[in-house]
């Protein structure tokens, strides 16, 4: 594969400079690609205008061409309208999935095999292996920073002619590469959060973009004991921001979101971090997207309902279609509607489908 051409895309991070850096070291021909998302930053918290200032001094470092596209009409409207949408059906959705699966594995991949990239590489913490049937998606092998279940609503075939050179790696060992190689980026801090909302309090930034519609607090027995702004503002299982104070008979403890009725649009709070309707051993999904569907199914599989969390041993209880339900052999906590349950065989992951609801037990 020495001197074919490979185009990375260049966030302004360590990890995608890494990336390049390693790709250019194997006999590549590199390039970089700046994607543009957004481009509203009325209060100043977009840092996108550093990220490609950041690019630039990586790819001038390095001696490759860099280009610059900006994405952010696509990006409103197929992952920031749907976001927003999904916060005002009462769902609590995930950006980031959508950014990779609508984004990054689309027009993004599109435009780097016009400018003739034999290769498309990004640095996520992801392995893809490509085979005779097709690539297919394995876990990074450092646990603590595989990123596949950000990847995994990405349709099999964007898969194709994807490189992604840190899945081998630790960030400990990238961190030390980029020193080694000298890039100018090798300290600097990785980025957090969502790109069009920055540093600020998220609900803040909701609350720009969604109407407040008031309604009552609820305890775990029906009894009124607060205020909300919005369901939009809350998720199951969220501790911090629901401004309750000190309530006659109940314990000195914190209060969690347990439910969310949107007919009545009442918020249902208990002092129970484990209540029964937190918990559950069954999590319906809808329009299951596979990656590889294996033939036959293994029996026992494993899933994620979050990312971070350690795999959870599961099987496939029933199907409908396109949707799924999965038993899981220990209680899942806050299972929420909008966020994505990732499957898993191994160290490949399966594919991902929409958390619909916990399913009846």
């Amino acid at each position: 594969m020495s001197g074919e051409h490979v185009v990375v895309g260049l966030s302004g991070g360590v990890d995608s400079a890494v990336t390049a850096w390693l790709l250019r070291e194997q006999g590549y021909r590199v390039s970089g690609l700046f994607m543009v998302n957004w481009t509203e930053d009325e209060a100043g918290y977009c840092s996108s205008a550093e990220d490609f200032q950041s690019a630039r001094a990586v790819a001038e470092e390095l001696g490759i061409p860099l280009h610059r596209v900006d994405f952010s009409l696509e990006y409103r409207r197929r992952v920031f309208d749907l976001f927003l949408a999904g916060y005002q059906a009462g769902k609590t959705p995930n950006p980031d999935l959508l950014c990779n699966r609508e984004v990054k594995f689309q027009p993004f991949r599109e435009h780097a095999l016009r400018l003739g990239a034999d290769w498309v590489a990004t640095g996520h913490y992801a392995r893809v292996e490509h085979g005779s049937d097709g690539p297919r998606l394995l876990r990074a092998v450092d646990d603590n920073k595989d990123q596949t279940y950000f990847l995994a609503a990405v349709a099999r075939q964007h898969f194709e002619r994807v490189l992604f050179p840190l899945g081998g790696l630790t960030k400990p060992e990238v961190r030390a590469l980029a020193q080694q190689a000298g890039l100018p980026n090798h300290a600097r801090k990785d980025s957090t959060g969502i790109c069009f909302i920055g540093e600020r309090e998220f609900r803040e930034f909701l609350s720009q973009h969604l109407q407040p519609q008031p309604g009552v607090i609820e305890d775990d027995a029906g009894a009124v004991i607060g205020q909300h702004q919005g369901l939009a503002f809350h998720t199951l299982g969220q501790r911090k921001g629901l401004a309750i104070g000190g309530v006659r008979g109940a314990k000195e403890a914190p209060w969690y979101v347990i439910a969310k009725h949107a007919a009545r649009n009442v918020l249902t709070v208990s002092q129970d971090s484990e209540h029964p309707q937190l918990m559950t051993t069954l999590i319906a999904t809808d329009d299951f997207h596979w990656i590889h569907k294996p033939e036959p199914m293994p029996a026992r599989l494993s899933a994620r309902i979050r990312h971070r969390q350690s795999l959870q041993a599961c099987t496939i209880a029933c199907q409908d279609g396109h949707s799924v339900v999965f038993a899981f052999e220990q209680p899942q906590r806050a299972a929420v509607p909008g966020q994505y349950l990732v499957l898993y065989d191994g160290d490949e992951c399966l594919g991902s489908g929409e958390i619909s609801a916990r399913a009846a037990e």
